[in-house]
Formats: structure tokens, sequence, C-alpha cells
């Protein structure tokens, strides 16, 4: 061995996958490779941001069909028959959102999410997803009255109105005579 041999090499960081960029920030304290901004090509033209919406002060209108729906909110919204159940498509709001919060009077709020624009069945599974688990003798008001926005109150979120009992339903001819309701 000669004497250049015994001398220590000064040990250098190699990284195939990062070659020649630096991880750590640079002397000025900026970091060397910029972050990235999150991709758009999932947004869809006419579906807004409800922040934008507020910032230009355009007001949303609530579909009228979230009103006629007599759904309980600790069903399934698949559960719904026609013609409610063709309400599920439609968009919750005009103009459509990706996001909008739902609030409940006594303080639960949960979100409805889609990129393509919220509609009545994502805003019916946020709902499900909190109330599933619940009896109907557990709640008070079980059936979704509907939605109402309050823009003194919040532009970026629907208030959900829910009452005792819906519409009642059709009799259906044919039920034997002595049988207990299920009225309480």
């Amino acid at each position: 061995m000669s004497a250049a041999d015994a001398a220590p090499t000064p040990l250098s960081k190699v990284d195939s996958a990062v070659q020649g960029l630096s991880s750590s920030p640079s002397k000025d304290g900026a970091t060397e490779a910029p972050k990235e901004k999150r991709r758009a090509s999932s947004s869809v033209p006419g579906v807004y941001n409800i922040n934008d919406l507020e910032a230009e002060g355009t007001e949303l209108l609530i579909a009228k069909e979230t009103q006629k729906l007599n759904w309980r909110i600790n069903k399934s919204p698949m559960g719904l028959d026609d013609p409610e159940k063709a309400y599920l498509k439609k968009h919750l709001t005009t103009p459509p959102v990706k996001k909008i919060d739902l609030h409940f009077p006594l303080g639960l709020e949960v979100t409805a999410r889609n990129m393509k624009g919220v509609t009545i069945k994502d805003a019916l599974d946020a709902i499900y997803k909190q109330y599933r688990k619940k009896a109907d003798d557990e709640l008070e008001n079980p059936v979704l009255a509907g939605f109402e926005w309050d823009k003194e109150e919040s532009w970026t979120r629907l208030i959900v109105h829910c009452k005792k009992e819906g519409a009642p339903q059709p009799k259906k001819k044919g039920k034997k005579a002595g049988q207990e309701g299920a009225e309480l």
C-alpha cells in the first residue's frame, strides 16, 4: 500500500434518484428544489370552490327537490323510491361547488365533497354516515326537511333542517284488518 491509499477520502452523499439535487436548505435558507403545485386536471369547468364564490359575491341556490325527499337521516339514501331516487343525481347548489359544509342546529357539522359538483346524494351520504347507527327513537327529528343557505351567518355552509315526521305515505289497498298501526 502506498501513502496515498492510506489517507481517508472525504465521504460524499450519493443518491442516484436525486443526483445533483440537494434536499438540505442552501446558504440563504431556501431549498433548491421548488415545491410543485397540485395538478388542476381533476377540476371540472363550471364547478366552483365555495370560497371563490364568496369572494365574488355569487349567491347560491339550493335544489328544491331536497324538501320533497321525505328521507330518514339514519337510512341509506339508496333506499329511496322513484321519483325521489332520481333527484339524487342533481347538483345540490347552483352554481355547483366542489365542497360544502352542512351544519345542524345542535352544532354537528359534516362536509359533502365531489370534485364534479356536490350532488344531493353526496350531501345525504355525508349526513347518513353520521346517523346510520342511530335508531329511529334516538333521533328527535329523523326526517330531512331541507337545507337553508344564510349568507349573513356563513357563506360557505348550509343549515340542515329536520322534522319529526315525513309526508304521509299513500296507503296500500288490501291491508289486513286488525293490525296494530306503527303510530306513536
